[in-house]
């Protein structure tokens, strides 16, 4: 693969997005289109559609697994859904989320787990939530010549911690800690951040202070770009509708009519038909 001047790395007629056309985007105004997948067929969708980023998320534990949290997903979970995802993409940078326990411990643990996620899925780069209690793994992972994603705000991997999803940062002590944090991070070489569930003036604030890209989760729109569940945006999570969702299709009930139908057809003898029959 070949890098051209606009930010690409090319991929036969395809031209996939990179950690430095991120930062193009940011310094040109582009807004960030950034969605979760999990497996081929929905990657090769989301792809084909022209999605910017990709985000591999341990939220595969929720939409997928049915658990309530994000915790219990393991790296062998995440290498799964990963090499499945990229079976399907040719453009989009795909990101992975690195999941609770691999990196928090220590920076040894964090480069031997991180290793094995890119080496089993040769992903884009990888996603780790935190700021200054994690930097030690942060670095660890960029010296190791592995691009890092920051995750602040709300931070579904410490939900035990605060006992709630309410939006975080509104007192102004959290409000400068992630200010901090984010600082922090740009300055050990993360190549952009999320930031989840805070309010849209601090994300605005944070947006334009950082030279790396911002990327929000119900963090307003004074930010680099966007990032939603797939599950939640197509409709097929039907039991999530926190205020900055929006459902852009309602797969849920378009898929239970589909069976119904399915069902009614088998039941009548309407299916298969002559046609449909060898």
């Amino acid at each position: 693969m070949s890098e051209n001047k606009r930010g690409y790395l090319s991929t036969g007629n395809q031209k996939k997005v990179t950690t430095h056309r991120l930062r193009e985007m940011k310094q040109q105004g582009e807004k960030i289109s950034m969605l979760t997948a999990y497996d081929y067929s929905m990657a090769l969708a989301i792809d084909q559609a022209g999605m910017d980023v990709i985000l591999v998320g341990d939220s595969a534990s929720n939409v997928m697994a049915g658990n309530s949290t994000t915790l219990p997903m393991t790296v062998d979970q995440m290498i799964y859904h990963g090499k499945s995802v990229m079976n399907g993409v040719k453009r989009a940078m795909v990101v992975i989320d690195m999941p609770f326990g691999s990196y928090q411990g220590n920076p040894y643990d964090a480069v031997a787990n991180a290793v094995k996620i890119m080496k089993e899925t040769q992903a884009d780069c990888l996603k780790l939530e935190g700021g200054k209690e994690i930097l030690e793994s942060v670095g660890a992972l960029l010296n190791a010549g592995i691009p890092v994603m920051g995750h602040l705000g709300l931070m579904p991997q410490s939900i035990n911690k605060y006992g709630t999803y309410a939006v975080r940062a509104e007192e102004k002590e959290e409000a400068e800690k992630l200010m901090e944090d984010a600082r922090l991070l740009q300055e050990a070489g993360c190549c952009s951040i999320v930031l989840e569930k805070i309010p849209a003036a601090l994300a605005g604030k944070v947006t334009a202070e950082l030279t790396i890209p911002i990327i929000g989760i119900g963090a307003g729109p004074h930010v680099d770009g966007q990032v939603l569940v797939m599950h939640d945006m197509l409709g097929l999570n039907k039991g999530f509708s926190p205020r900055f969702l929006r459902r852009y299709a309602n797969l849920f009930d378009e898929i239970t009519s589909a069976v119904q139908q399915y069902i009614h057809d088998v039941k009548s003898s309407d299916f298969p038909s002559a046609e449909e029959s060898y």
